[in-house]
């Protein structure tokens, strides 16, 4: 579970999080909704302790960063952008260094871990492949897989299937409702209206640095009278749909 209550950050005196709170359940996908410059992104970064909040708690299994963090990271997967592979590394070699990374020390258990990932993510055909090579979905795959390479107990994923095709989408999409199956607490950020109704049970709704609603997205429909998540998503962030700028 993680629970993130009255997060703040500025940026040279810009707000770019402002008291924003939610919980995201196990065995659940809670999807961060919001235009690009939202706060989703700074919000995650926090969660996976890149930026330090200037106000506000995070709790990921009961653990506090700030107090335990190694203890709290331990239980943390994190896909924050799709860099950071190792361009001479092949698949394999890239899953291989992350698993030691993440002290999985057994050479046995590792390489049991690494091919179970490269199964689980279509990447058996380029196991072998240096990175260098990759495509943006090849490298997004690898990245998903240096990020679940311990088993966490939590993930979290920034724009996870930004830029791509939908052919490639089919896999982490499995992914993680299969890792949602399992008890995995899934928290991810995204501005497409249709991945978020697809995979979440509980959707945030983020603008401006703040949150304006969250619930289902038939929660979120009713609330705002809209047929269609995207009419209540306008109407929660447009300022006539607040209540005014």
């Amino acid at each position: 579970m993680i629970e993130v209550e009255q997060l703040r950050k500025e940026f040279r005196r810009v707000v770019a999080v402002r008291d924003v709170s939610f919980t995201a359940a196990d065995g659940a996908i809670t999807g961060l909704l919001g235009a690009n410059g939202a706060g989703k992104t700074t919000t995650l970064r926090m969660i996976g302790g890149v930026l330090k909040p200037q106000a506000g708690q995070i709790r990921i299994d009961d653990l506090a960063p700030v107090e335990h963090p190694r203890a709290a990271q331990s239980k943390l997967g994190a896909l924050l952008d799709h860099i950071g592979l190792y361009p001479r590394l092949t698949a394999r070699e890239n899953l291989t260094y992350f698993g030691r990374l993440r002290n999985i020390l057994a050479v046995a258990r590792l390489h049991e871990r690494v091919e179970e990932v490269l199964s689980l993510l279509g990447l058996e055909s380029m196991a072998d492949t240096p990175a260098s090579g990759f495509s943006q979905g090849e490298r997004m795959k690898v990245a998903l897989g240096r990020a679940i390479i311990h088993s966490p107990a939590n993930l979290i994923l920034d724009e996870p299937t930004n830029g791509l095709d939908v052919p490639t989408v089919r896999s982490p999409r499995s992914l993680l409702k299969s890792m949602r199956r399992h008890g995995t607490c899934i928290v991810f950020s995204s501005h497409v209206l249709e991945e978020v109704h697809t995979l979440s049970d509980h959707v945030v709704v983020i603008a401006k640095g703040s949150v304006v609603a969250q619930g289902t997205s038939q929660a979120l429909c009713e609330k705002t009278n809209s047929a269609t998540l995207e009419e209540a998503f306008v109407r929660l962030t447009t300022c006539e749909g607040a209540g005014g700028c």
